[in-house]
């Protein structure tokens, strides 16, 4: 008989964070036991053979809120369907870059017949607009482009990035060290914001959040902290502390939420930038690293218990080299 493997050993296996294997955990895709003489995650043969599937199943680009019905269904109809509607988003995103590419040839061709002198500005460049939206334009029952930039699919090394200027502000600190910190924290920090009424006043609320203390290896008991932006008066009560955060620039690309193998990636990214270098800065539990939770008053409006996150900012300190 097989035995039982630890998180950190089954991370290496598969090549993925342990964070990730905690987020399916979380998600109801996979369990775990503990021992009592540790406080370790270990997995049965049973459950890492269900991490190999998984990670069949998201290397096809099978989204996570599909894999559990395909994982419980023990007939081959449930993965068919969806197997099915992941080359339906494919063909559309495949049908929206070839669309792209014969835009992108023509209006080449363009400049290289003299017919563009430059890249046009003012009206013109609203008439090259309106062209192009044209040729870019997919019938309805496609994948629109949002739907694209929503995908799972991230080329390797190849990740999108944003660069944005993060201004001071003024936040709510929640830190949890222990199991599941991550859940612990956020509890305490929307019972804050929910008693403090910090969505009518606060409208551009915002929510950050980090490692802290980091984990040096996976199966390492860590901390995490999570941030709310909140007016520079106000008083916040413990065991959350009052914060002021500095800012500066920042590169992001944006994640579905338990998509965290896509950090290394990332910060490999920007290791091998040619403008921009990673520039650690405080918070320094993670480099200075932070992840952004974005649309948090669309969450906050779901029902209480069934709230979930969909997309997360990973926000790396730069600054321009010289």
């Amino acid at each position: 008989m097989k035995s039982k493997m630890t998180i950190r050993v089954v991370a290496r296996q598969f090549d993925i964070s342990a964070r990730t294997l905690r987020y399916w955990e979380q998600a109801g895709l996979i369990e775990s036991e503990r021992m009592p003489e540790n406080a370790y995650r270990y997995y049965a043969p049973e459950t890492v053979s269900r991490v190999a599937q998984i990670c069949v199943l998201r290397s096809l680009h099978v989204p996570i809120r599909e894999i559990k019905d395909v994982l419980d269904d023990p007939t081959a109809l449930t993965l068919l369907d969806t197997l099915q509607n992941s080359l339906k988003r494919m063909d559309g995103e495949m049908e929206a870059l070839q669309k792209a590419r014969d835009a992108l040839q023509s209006f080449a061709m363009q400049v290289h017949l003299h017919t563009l002198h430059a890249l046009p500005d003012g009206e013109d460049a609203l008439c090259l607009l309106e062209t192009l939206s044209e040729t870019l334009n997919r019938s309805e029952e496609n994948t629109n482009m949002s739907d694209l930039k929503k995908s799972d699919f991230v080329p390797h090394e190849n990740v999108e990035v944003r660069f944005i200027d993060l201004p001071p502000m003024t936040v709510a600190a929640a830190q949890y060290t222990g199991d599941e910190p991550e859940n612990h924290a956020q509890a305490m920090l929307e019972d804050f914001i929910e008693k403090a009424d910090l969505i009518n006043k606060m409208p551009g609320l915002r929510m950050f959040g980090f490692n802290n203390p980091s984990p040096e290896k996976p199966d390492d008991v860590y901390g995490y902290e999570f941030w709310v932006t909140i007016p520079e008066s106000m008083k916040v009560p413990a065991p959350l502390e009052k914060k002021t955060f500095e800012g500066g620039l920042y590169a992001a690309h944006a994640i579905r939420m338990g998509d965290f193998q896509e950090w290394g990636i990332f910060y490999r990214r920007m290791q091998n930038d040619p403008d921009y270098e990673v520039n650690a800065r405080e918070p320094f539990a993670m480099g200075g690293c932070l992840e952004e939770h974005l649309n948090v008053r669309g969450y906050f409006a779901q029902e209480k218990g069934k709230r979930e996150i969909q997309q997360i900012d990973l926000l790396i300190p730069v600054k321009e080299k010289t």
